[in-house]
């Protein structure tokens, strides 16, 4: 079953499939990101500008706008945390879906989102605080996953840093070695092309999937989230089937 899919969340890692898996969750953090700015008016996955907006919001005077900064953070570390504590527990026991289980909690947060859309709408003054809050918990949560799996070398929920190394395999590439051999015991500048191109698949990776999440939100609104959870259902799916087999035959 899901052959396609096959050890994208498994314990046994390759770096095809960390970059499999990272390219998903950049598509996913992407139109979420995106798709949730449209819905309640923040960006989500990067802490960056939510410290920023914090420092401002506290010297304009606007403290219910720090008050939802602050939780705002504080729901990113939370998700990143929880990430943490389901994934040490799964590998105790031995699960294959240890870092499953971390996506499977965010496709739930993603439909919670999804249906209850209307209801955020409708009482925004109450539920949107709760819908920021619930939406950076998502994006602590999924890139804690990705940067436990590939042991930091993926990042998914934002790309300053991606665009950053870019950059500078980018400068690497186009470096003239004036010299074919190494001088004085000076390596040659050399680009890394492979991490080159693993940097372009999730830069491209998230801005189409911001591209998807602000269409699929302008078009259809919050039902835009369900293909989202969806999709992470199905990558995240195949090691909980294999646990629920294991434990069916003990």
């Amino acid at each position: 079953m899901f052959p396609l899919i096959h050890g994208w969340t498994s314990i046994a890692r390759s770096t095809q499939a960390n970059v499999k898996l990272g390219a998903v969750l950049s598509f996913v953090a992407g139109a979420a990101n995106a798709g949730g700015f449209l819905a309640v008016g923040r960006y989500t996955s990067h802490m960056t500008g939510v410290v920023s907006s914090v420092a401002d919001d506290l010297v304009l005077g606007h403290f219910d706008l720090v008050a939802t900064g602050l939780g705002s953070l504080m729901a990113f570390v939370a998700g990143a945390m929880c990430t943490a504590v389901l994934v040490n527990w799964g590998l105790r026991r031995h699960l294959a879906s240890a870092y499953s289980l971390p996506l499977l909690l965010e496709s739930l947060a993603l439909l919670v989102f999804g249906l209850f859309g209307a209801a955020i709408s409708s009482f925004a003054s109450v539920f949107l605080p709760l819908t920021v809050m619930l939406l950076c918990f998502m994006m602590g949560l999924q890139n804690a996953v990705i940067t436990k799996i590939s042991h930091a070398e993926i990042r998914t929920t934002h790309i300053t840093g991606l665009v950053t190394d870019f950059g500078i395999e980018l400068g690497k590439l186009f470096y003239v070695n004036r010299s074919t051999t190494s001088a004085q015991g000076v390596p040659q500048v050399r680009a890394n092309r492979q991490r080159l191109r693993l940097q372009a698949l999730l830069i491209v990776c998230f801005f189409g999937g911001g591209l998807v999440g602000a269409l699929g939100f302008k078009g259809w609104g919050y039902i835009t989230t369900l293909p989202l959870a969806l999709l992470l259902w199905t990558v995240a799916l195949r090691p909980v089937l294999d646990d629920v087999n294991v434990k069916w035959q003990r």
